[in-house]
């Protein structure tokens, strides 16, 4: 008992030597947060190893989760027929069924940032996995829609937590100039997510009882996970708030493996640093100071305008409707295997991502939205007239199993790939940079709002879809769609600044006085030339 207590006694002792010398040094050096963290560039840091490749594939099959448990409703949806009482079901209960997912990632997205502070990043994905699993498990084996509804809103809970912590466990764990990228590749996974779940509704969409596989087996990568996240490391922010800073350090050694001795001690320092603000921030002021300060400042009043307003225009554009309803839909003009045809809708979704991938740092966030939109308001302008002609035998109304057009249903299709093909392209990603836009004092409250933002749009445009195509017929949902498109691309040109290449500190300069379109576009330009490639 006597060797351990000295042990432990020995380790407190170096962390806290360690912890001296590293804070002093974080504040000769005069370190700033993570504006700071930047400058330190590590020998190889931009070559990604092993260790990171291992870290960013784990944490991202919750990207995948979340891709799956949103995606596979659409062909469990067209396969349930009477296994939940009612002899089919109602447009009403499919909108509850699809929606309640989003209601609890809604609020599962609310706990999760403070669930994160107080545990950590790690425990707070195995509590995701845990509710994934159980989700899925409650779905497969309900017999009624409430049961269904009950499942689908635990799994939301799943999927608001993951969709806030993967990306921010990701952003900690990975080399400072790889991070855009790293939490890009989450996005990925959530549109490969979304083309396993179709691939899977149409194995199954024959089988008698198919669409309890589909729900079912989201179990399966969250168990996965969950035993995965007993080999990964704790984030190195988590780490130093606890007072762990050897640990941090051997974690960060471990993501910098190239690099020499004295520049991870300088990446810790600068990271001690950040955090050391971060928490005296959080001490010094309330939740209230926080929200009065995002709003009543003007630089971060409108940081929070553009924020909350790309993550509407996100969702107002209908996207989440294709990915819920899209095999009713192709079910319903006229398609023999409507799942199949999904599939090839969210696999247009899935290699354009990667396009964006490849080019949203090289084009810039601003451009490639400004040529974007105009291809998803054309899709859908198309497809509004493709279902204004094909219905006009059936009052401008989808009657399943009616004779329509298939020159129709196959421009519908064609508009449906246009516009999917455009929002992948930029607005499937460029709102997720939202972190960019706000300072480090209000960051974490800004993201948040932007957040809650994007799946309040998700539940209302969610809830509302199939009643929308009763009542102004499909021609008018998405004509409706593609005006508020129009709007979206709008605020894009008057209010949407370039943030890509910007320095956090620049980006706050472009809020100064109005929204800072031209001002964006002249520092971007002014940074393009000189430095590219060099290290500070």
């Amino acid at each position: 008992m006597d060797t351990v207590s000295n042990t432990s006694d020995t380790l407190k002792a170096r962390d806290a030597q360690y912890y001296e010398d590293i804070t002093g040094n974080a504040t000769a050096t005069k370190f700033t947060g993570e504006l700071s963290e930047v400058t330190v560039v590590a020998e190889g840091e931009e070559r990604t190893s092993w260790f990171v490749w291992l870290l960013v594939a784990c944490t991202s099959i919750s990207g995948l989760l979340f891709g799956y448990d949103t995606g596979v409703i659409s062909g469990a949806l067209v396969t349930i027929g009477s296994d939940l009482g009612p002899a089919e079901l109602s447009s009403g209960q499919k909108e509850l069924i699809a929606s309640s997912t989003t209601l609890g990632a809604l609020l599962g997205g609310l706990v999760a940032g403070m669930l994160s502070d107080v545990l950590g990043r790690r425990p707070v994905l195995g509590v995701a996995d845990i509710i994934f699993v159980g989700g899925a498990i409650g779905q497969a084996v309900c017999h009624t829609v409430w049961s269904m509804i009950g499942g689908r809103f635990l799994i939301g809970i799943g999927v608001g937590i993951a969709s806030y912590i993967a990306p921010v466990y990701i952003q900690e764990l990975s080399p400072t100039c790889l991070r855009g990228r790293m939490v890009v590749l989450n996005v990925v996974m959530i549109t490969g997510g979304q083309v396993i779940a179709y691939a899977i509704d149409a194995a199954f969409a024959n089988m008698h009882g198919g669409w309890r596989w589909m729900v079912g087996l989201g179990a399966v990568p969250a168990g996965l996970q969950c035993l995965f996240l007993l080999f990964l490391p704790e984030s190195p922010r988590i780490m130093i708030v606890r007072e762990n800073y050897e640990a941090a350090r051997e974690t960060m050694a471990r993501i910098y493996s190239y690099a020499t001795p004295s520049q991870i001690d300088l990446k810790v320092e600068s990271l001690v640093a950040a955090v050391k603000q971060n928490v005296e921030i959080t001490r010094s002021t309330t939740l209230l100071q926080h929200f009065k300060l995002i709003i009543t400042n003007g630089v971060n009043r409108r940081a929070l305008i553009v924020g909350c307003g790309m993550q509407a225009f996100q969702q107002l554009c209908g996207f989440n409707t294709l990915m819920y309803y899209s095999a009713t839909l192709f079910k319903e003009i006229g398609f023999d295997q409507p799942t199949a045809v999904g599939l090839i809708v969210s696999g247009t979704n899935f290699l354009f991502t990667l396009i964006a991938l490849e080019y949203i740092d090289i084009v810039g966030r601003r451009r490639i939205m400004v040529w974007s939109a105009p291809g998803m308001i054309i899709g859908l302008v198309l497809a509004s007239i493709a279902f204004h002609f094909m219905t006009l035998k059936t009052g401008n109304k989808l009657v399943e199993g009616a004779d329509y057009s298939t020159a129709w249903s196959a421009i519908v299709l064609v508009a449906m790939i246009f516009y999917v093909a455009s929002f992948a392209t930029g607005l499937g990603n460029v709102p997720w940079q939202q972190g960019e836009l706000f300072g480090l004092e209000v960051r974490g409250i800004g993201t948040s709002l932007a957040t809650t933002t994007n799946w309040a749009c998700n539940l209302l445009i969610g809830a509302t879809y199939l009643s929308l195509m009763d009542r102004i017929t499909p021609a008018g949902a998405f004509g409706f769609y593609a005006g508020l498109c129009l709007l979206g691309w709008l605020f894009v040109l008057a209010c949407f600044p370039e943030t890509a290449g910007l320095s956090l500190e620049e980006v706050q300069l472009v809020f100064q006085h109005g929204f800072g379109v031209r001002e964006s576009q002249r520092l971007r330009a002014q940074k393009q030339e000189p430095t590219l490639g060099e290290k500070v």
